[in-house]
């Protein structure tokens, strides 16, 4: 039922390990349907490899590569897609932002829907918000990781053990998802409640609030947005570029 191309040996030798049920290849094997998960750099080889194997419908999650050129590679007969997923889907718990292009139908979408919800939740977007997405959701795990890393430290210098710190901020991250998750509570609703009024909450907020926390949030998912737009542009020849007297990007 599933098969895998893979271009890099040492990539077939590892999924030919952990998956020994599944058809491992170099190359297009005939499928009706296909998955392409590639670098951006990597998405019109691999276009090429999904339009061999005879699929007639395809979603993609390389990242900023737009519904428009995958369609030009694929030409007509394939219905084109286009996803983001996110790390947590490696556990079952990934966060999905799906888009049709022209030539998708609503049988395609829930196709794709099929697919992607087999490890988390999906959202279907327009094709134009999946830049934001990846800013958002895409690249989102990284800063929680980024808060992770903070946390444990914080506890760290206030006398903490490292590894303590470490259970007791990994668990404050998995229980506040849980909250939000499971409750439906807002988060500035859960985030009251958790808040006394002249409490060790407040007094450890009112600092993160002083050194803006919440605008560099927004600047980081409005960078992680742009540098998305800017992978789904196709580059500029260099020669171009030195003749009209502009760096390259």
């Amino acid at each position: 039922e599933l098969a895998v191309s893979e271009a890099r040996e040492p990539g077939r030798d590892e999924l030919m390990h952990r998956y020994p049920e599944i058809l491992v290849t170099s190359g297009p094997t005939p499928a009706e349907a296909a998955v392409l998960a590639v670098k951006p750099a990597d998405a019109a080889g691999g276009m090429a490899v999904v339009v061999e194997s005879g699929a007639t419908r395809m979603v993609s999650i390389a990242a900023g590569v737009p519904i428009a050129r995958l369609q030009e590679w694929a030409g007509e007969g394939v219905a084109v897609l286009r996803a983001m997923p996110n790390m947590p889907a490696v556990l079952g718990a990934g966060a999905t932002a799906v888009a049709g292009g022209p030539s998708a139908s609503e049988e395609d979408l829930a196709w794709a829907e099929a697919v992607l919800s087999s490890f988390g939740v999906v959202a279907r977007v327009p094709e134009q918000l999946l830049d934001a997405v990846t800013g958002l959701s895409g690249s989102g795990p990284a800063y929680v990781f980024l808060l992770a890393e903070a946390m444990i430290d914080a506890g760290v210098e206030q006398g903490i053990d490292r590894e303590v710190s470490r259970i007791l901020v990994n668990h404050t991250l998995l229980g506040a998802a849980r909250l939000l998750v499971e409750t439906g509570e807002p988060p500035e609703t859960l985030r009251a409640a958790v808040t006394s009024p002249g409490g060790t909450t407040a007094a450890g907020l009112r600092v993160l609030e002083r050194n803006a926390v919440r605008a560099a949030v927004l600047d980081a998912v409005a960078a992680a947005t742009a540098r998305s737009r800017r992978l789904g542009r196709p580059a500029r020849p260099k020669h171009a570029s030195r003749e009209s007297g502009h760096p390259n990007p």
